[in-house]
């Protein structure tokens, strides 16, 4: 299988370059800063238990929601203080990896 390359131009601190980029690195998906005030699943799984409500003002360190992968249950907790703006899951619901499972004020 032979791969189509391109060649591009590349200026780093200034310095011009021509470089050869292929089509699989043309088209990858752009790396974009994760968003804090959305917490996501960081596996596939059930949520088995939500321990917050929307409206509620929650402590750092404190669970908000298991999910259960792999038959081990995942406590997902906070790290800092917030305010639950809105919650996207129920108990009993199968999401996939990088579902986002509530939002932060």
């Amino acid at each position: 299988m032979e791969h189509k390359a391109s060649l591009k131009s590349l200026t780093v601190e200034g310095t011009k370059y021509r470089t050869l980029f292929t089509k699989k690195f043309e088209n990858r998906k752009i790396w974009e800063e994760p968003d804090d005030r959305k917490i996501q699943a960081y596996i596939p799984g059930t949520i088995l238990k939500v321990y917050v409500q929307p409206g509620q003002q929650v402590k750092a360190g404190e669970d908000l929601i298991i999910l259960e992968a792999m038959k081990m249950k995942n406590h997902i907790s906070i790290p800092f203080d917030a305010k639950i703006k809105n919650i996207n899951v129920i108990e009993g619901q199968s999401i996939a990896k990088d579902f986002c499972l509530l939002e932060l004020e």
